[in-house]
């Protein structure tokens, strides 16, 4: 019989022990998988050719999913069976996965832009400047009714409907989780087993961006075609890396996690209670059963005559409504940088998406941990009130904010494209048309404006393709080719004419790379000081709010947050980014397809201002909350004050009571000892 007993105990105990490792293992591939799919937006644009407002839209997509089943999940989930239901959404984010990696297998191979003399991307020679006989240039473009076949244009719609999809399974991961270890777990254990939980939120970016970085390096179509044919490099705005091979990985761990949970009881004995007899386990684990399903019911039943109260009360909470005010413009800032943050150093400081999301990863990640850890620490230390709190994150985004404008001057110039940011003649000035391709060294050429196939000429200007440049012979193969006589590129000791040029863009040179690490090291000050006031700053939220009203308050917070910011953010931003674009890229059907080349002054004008513009319009709700604060602290400190007095006076007059009633016992006890005194005598 003891035997049995310890068994059931052990096995119980086990239990919860599986629920938490599985658990964190669902927060570390629903955080990796996340994480990894936006470093691979830029890899995304490129493949289905899309601008930057519908990578976005793309983006945004997560969040709608979210949208669609976040009341569900946080009114039923405890009537239904959670582990099953954090299992399923597991595996619908595996699903999700697969959806977007699917378009990669029917698409058929990936043809970038070229000006080559055949069609094919692996030919041997490259178009070159022949007067008269424009028959030989190629066009990329291909009749309408081969076009939805090739291009696979509504493709991008899979990798969307799949992002919604992983926006719902991973809605369920986070509450009905952290509500089962509360219910199971003990009291003094809960808070340390969700603390572990949110490390994983940290491993799993960490993972997803290394595994991005790898991925971003290996050519689109690897393994199946030769890689020494490719011509253009890891720097190239044609460059597709291996963006699907991440999320299979990625599938497949989402959907290993999901099995395990499927097998997990829907009740467990509450730990701590595990050497009770059987009988009174078994009814404690059926009055909890019958308690979650109760409150369920009560949840969807009292669910409108509750609303309307609590959104009232919230309502005329102050301080809560300026909050959420701050958390609209600041998360809206956030979200928009990090979706754009790859692209903006590719085309910044002209580095490969795989070295971008190599060094977010690296600098960034780690840094924001510590912040919050350090963060997190401080207020437990020295138990910091909230107008402390309130000052403590005011004062650490503010100095952030002011330290992130030397951001604006950490900036390359732009690229040295002919026709583009310089003429011909090498003198920096910017056009968005095409007119400006043209030049009296290649009008004779019967060049197409439309392929981007840049080459690099021994002058150092960049020139769209081998045909503008003027080049008349080619030399070599793949890599290799050498392009000679071209009339646009001025060779050592002549004017125009006879120089020569390489595939691909000219590099941006030593000065840039020294720009890209002042603004990485920035970045790393800014994430440790933002991170650090953000835990006192959040403290903030669960404070303005009442006990009955925490868990309502954070959800409304959480949706304003999705539905105001994380949806709309990367669309707004997108499309400001949009507008910086000098050369856009053509899709096969003809129209415009990625951009190819930014104004890299615009560019970082609108990717800084936009979010200083939003982060400094939420600095006006902050100084209101700091002064309603304070006043409450003064209030609070008043009345704390007056009741300190009062106890004070009470305890004067109990005193000087006591002392009238001791006065008053003195004589009787004077009386009885005399009287004592005289019958001894006696």
């Amino acid at each position: 019989m003891k035997g049995s007993k310890k068994l059931t105990s052990a096995c119980s105990l086990s239990k919860l022990k599986v629920f938490l490792i599985l658990l964190y293992l669902a927060y570390l591939t629903k955080t990796m998988s996340g994480a990894y799919i936006n470093s691979m937006l830029t890899q995304i644009e490129r493949r289905f050719n899309l601008p930057a407002y519908l990578v976005g839209v793309i983006n945004g997509a997560f969040e709608m999913g979210d949208l669609l089943v976040i009341v569900f999940v946080s009114y039923l989930g405890s009537k239904l069976h959670r582990p099953r239901m954090i299992g399923l959404g597991c595996a619908a984010m595996g699903l999700g996965c697969v959806l977007i990696a699917l378009p990669h297998f029917l698409m058929g191979r990936y043809q970038y832009e070229n000006t080559a003399s055949t069609s094919d991307n692996v030919s041997s020679s490259m178009a070159v400047c022949l007067a008269n006989q424009s028959d030989r240039f190629k066009s990329t473009l291909l009749p309408s009714e081969e076009c939805e076949e090739q291009e696979g244009s509504l493709m991008w719609i899979s990798v969307l409907i799949g992002n919604i999809i992983r926006g719902i399974g991973e809605t369920p991961i986070t509450p009905l989780g952290i509500s089962y270890v509360e219910d199971f777990a003990r009291a003094e254990n809960s808070p340390f087993y969700i603390g572990c939980l949110q490390i994983a939120t940290v491993l799993g970016p960490l993972f997803g961006l290394m595994i991005g970085s790898y991925c971003a390096q290996l050519y689109v179509d690897i393994g199946f075609i030769n890689l020494e044919e490719v011509m253009i490099t890891l720097t190239d705005a044609r460059w597709v890396g291996a963006w699907w091979l991440g999320v299979l990985v990625c599938a497949f761990a989402n959907f290993l996690v999901a099995i395990p949970f499927c097998f997990l009881p829907k009740t467990l004995v509450k730990e701590g209670e595990e050497n009770k007899t059987d009988v009174t386990a078994k009814r404690n684990k059926s009055l909890l059963k019958t308690e979650n399903t109760g409150q369920a019911k009560i949840k969807l039943r009292e669910l409108y005559k509750d609303f309307v109260p609590y959104l009232k009360s919230l309502f005329y909470n102050r301080v809560y409504m300026l909050f959420l005010c701050i958390t609209v413009f600041q998360f809206s800032a956030w979200i928009g940088m990090i979706t754009f943050m790859p692209k903006y150093l590719e085309q910044q400081y002209g580095i490969s998406a795989s070295d971008a999301i190599f060094y977010i990863g690296v600098y960034n990640l780690p840094i924001i941990c510590a912040g919050y850890f350090f963060g997190g620490l401080m207020m437990k230390k020295f138990k910091i009130n909230t107008y402390q709190a309130a000052h403590i994150g005011f004062w650490s985004s503010l100095i952030e904010y002011l330290i992130y404008f030397s951001a604006f001057v950490m900036f390359c110039k732009n690229s040295s494209v002919a026709g583009l940011s310089v003429s011909y003649k090498g003198i920096e000035e910017l056009s968005y048309t095409d007119a400006y391709l043209y030049a009296d060294c290649n009008r004779h050429c019967n060049c197409s404006t439309k392929t981007w196939d840049p080459v690099c000429g021994e002058n150092g200007i960049t020139y769209v393709s081998s045909c503008l440049a003027g080049c008349g012979m080619s030399n070599g193969t793949g890599k290799h080719t050498v392009l000679t006589n071209c009339s646009c590129i001025s060779a050592p000791g002549f004017l125009l004419g006879n120089g020569s040029a390489l595939p691909g863009q000219c590099n941006r040179g030593k000065t840039c790379d020294t720009m890209l690490h002042y603004f990485l090291i920035l970045s790393l000050i800014c994430c440790l000081i933002y991170s650090f006031g953000a835990m006192p700053g959040y403290m903030v939220l669960i404070r303005s709010l009442k006990p009955e009203e925490k868990s309502f308050g954070v959800g409304l917070h959480s949706l304003t947050e999705r539905l105001f910011a994380g949806i709309p953010s990367p669309i707004y931003f997108g499309a400001m980014i949009d507008t910086a674009c000098l050369k856009w890229g053509t899709k096969t059907c003809g129209g415009i397809g990625a951009c190819r080349m930014y104004d890299t002054d615009t560019y970082r004008l609108l990717y800084l201002g936009l979010p200083s513009a939003l982060r400094g319009a939420s600095y006006i709700p902050c100084v209101f909350i700091l002064l309603i604060l304070r006043k409450q602290t003064k209030d609070q400190t008043r009345q704390d004050l007056e009741l300190e007095a009062k106890e004070e006076e009470r305890e004067e007059t109990d005193q000087k009571d006591m002392a009238v009633f001791q006065k008053c016992e003195d004589p009787q006890q004077e009386t009885v000892g005399t009287t004592n005194a005289d019958l001894q005598r006696v």
